[in-house]
């Protein structure tokens, strides 16, 4: 069953066309990897989901999550939706988490604007289930402790505890571990895996690092300049990539049989993404194999 479902998505910042012509698909409990370089419209892309781009962007085409139009919805039917149905986890835990705030009480805001019956006990009790669902460790006794006080990867946990509190059906997670050394990035990715299960929770993971993406997703969508170039299971990707960027961004990723006296190959490097015609919009997806869809007239 689609959870969410985008159409036709088109986003406008002035005359910068920052997504052409999107169209995804997250199944139930399905992972979902949007990947490209900086620049490519995966970030602009989850912030129309949740409907936080400033007035600025025009946005048209559709966004529906589990029947619903959400760029019809009000603002008061967003925001019940938001945080308590559909959650969001951002790249840098120190600009999202609050300073001056305690760690418990800003994971237990999230909980009370969803559920404003519940007694203090109870939401410190929901506050406390999320710490220990992200495995904090001595979450009772760091309830009141300040972002500062935990290290980067604990404070990607505070981030997750804070998304997962309501039990959300799709959870976003933009970067999550692109401030994080390798070992702490292996954790959370294991984290956010063991949550997905446990949960049930639908996915989409954004990152421009394949590496990471192959380890959490379950299908991969490709995007350069605003357009969707590729879009197949994960597998298929990383066994027989169709697109030529697609080749390009495996290439660059460096593996066990990397020649360490040559340079890295570079993103867009290869000859055969400057075949590709300029005004790529025009040409259409098309399956290539079941489940494996390309843009390109190659």
């Amino acid at each position: 069953m689609t959870l969410l479902g985008i159409d036709n998505l088109n986003i406008r910042f002035g005359a910068t066309q920052a997504v052409r012509g999107l169209s995804l698909e997250i199944a139930a409990g399905e992972s979902l990897g949007l990947v490209g370089e900086s620049g490519s419209g995966k970030s602009v892309t989850a912030l129309a989901i949740l409907r936080l781009l400033d007035a600025a962007a025009a946005v048209e085409g559709s966004i529906e999550f589990d029947g619903r139009d959400l760029l019809a919805l009000g603002p008061e039917a967003m925001r019940q939706l938001r945080g308590r149905e559909m959650a969001m986890i951002f790249q840098e835990p120190m600009t999202a988490l609050n300073p001056v705030m305690p760690v418990g009480e800003q994971i237990a805001e999230a909980v009370r604007v969803h559920r404003r019956g519940l007694k203090r006990s109870e939401v410190r009790d929901k506050v406390l289930e999320a710490m220990h669902a992200v495995a904090l460790p001595d979450a009772a006794e760091r309830y009141g402790d300040y972002p500062h006080q935990f290290s980067g990867g604990q404070r990607q946990r505070i981030l997750i505890a804070m998304a997962v509190a309501n039990r959300p059906r799709l959870l976003i997670a933009d970067e999550p571990t692109t401030a994080l050394d390798v070992t702490v990035q292996a954790q959370i990715l294991e984290l956010l895996a063991d949550l997905r299960q446990r949960f049930g929770l639908a996915m989409l993971f954004i990152s421009h690092d394949l590496a990471v993406v192959s380890q959490v997703v379950d299908r991969v969508a490709v995007m350069r300049h605003g357009l969707l170039l590729e879009q197949a299971p994960r597998a298929a990707i990383f066994r027989e990539p169709l697109h030529p960027y697609t080749r390009s961004l495996l290439g660059a990723v460096p593996t066990m049989r990397t020649d360490l006296d040559r340079p890295l190959a570079m993103v867009g490097s290869e000859n055969a993404i400057a075949q590709i015609s300029s005004d790529e919009a025009t040409v259409p997806l098309r399956e290539a194999a079941p489940g494996h869809w390309v843009r390109t007239s190659l």
